[in-house]
């Protein structure tokens, strides 16, 4: 029965997260509830993420949505930023990094309401200072902290004037890169239950390819919307979670 529960759980996450990030807002807790180890769902999760955000990319990519040469480009802005993050996540306290985030989350909520970033661009992805700053990052706040990594980087996509389905791959290989690092280092302390953690992963890649083609049915008009009850929903979940 736990396995057709996390079948699900990570289907409804990754179509989620897929769509505007915050997938963990599902999985996780769901995950924990069921009485999970913490390391072992956190584990479970990062596995499952970088089977199903690559699925995911493939699809947009097949469809020549989005090019090699940009991820590429995205790859080693994450994978570093990813590093950096473990690194002084090591040396900051939790409660400094649940306030990091939640800042964070904040002002790109509010962000959101300035200008016209709207997905309705279709510019190619171009390194420049303030995308490779901003990309690094999101890196460096996933390594640090995690929720939400993939809904700021759709923020950024869209500030670039990016088009939602080229921004959706995008932010898809951010997360396979930055999971795949986290994924080595639980699976080599032992800390990855396989039978529930594959039951969880073809989920994932499940909800991963209903996302990719719900994606392509939303206007660009839809998208802001759902990232900022996304964001929303983050920022009062990690507040209830360790200030409640």
């Amino acid at each position: 029965m736990e396995y057709i529960m996390l079948y699900f759980i990570g289907f409804a996450a990754t179509t989620l997260g897929t769509l505007a990030g915050g997938g963990g807002l599902i999985s996780l807790p769901a995950m924990l509830l069921m009485g999970l180890p913490v390391h072992s769902a956190i584990g479970a999760n990062k596995v499952a993420n970088t089977v199903s955000s690559f699925s995911s990319f493939f699809v947009i990519y097949k469809n020549k949505e989005v090019t090699v040469k940009e991820a590429l480009t995205v790859v080693p802005l994450s994978l570093t930023g990813g590093i950096t993050g473990g690194v002084i996540a090591s040396y900051l306290k939790e409660e400094w990094m649940i306030i990091i985030a939640i800042v964070l989350l904040t002002f790109a909520f509010v962000t959101s309401f300035l200008g016209k970033a709207d997905f309705d661009g279709s510019e190619s992805f171009r390194v420049t200072k303030k995308s490779a700053a901003s990309l690094y990052g999101i890196g460096i706040y996933d390594g640090v902290f995690g929720p939400g990594s993939g809904t700021l980087a759709l923020y950024v996509y869209a500030r670039m004037k990016i088009s939602y389905l080229r921004a959706v791959g995008l932010s898809r290989i951010m997360i396979f890169s930055s999971c795949f690092g986290a994924s080595i280092s639980y699976i080599s302390t032992g800390k990855i239950i396989w039978p529930l953690t594959i039951a969880l992963m073809l989920g994932s890649i499940s909800g991963a390819q209903l996302g990719v083609r719900l994606a392509r049915k939303l206007k660009a008009k839809h998208v802001k919307p759902i990232l900022r009850v996304v964001t929303v929903l983050l920022i009062v979940q990690i507040a209830v979670e360790y200030f409640g």
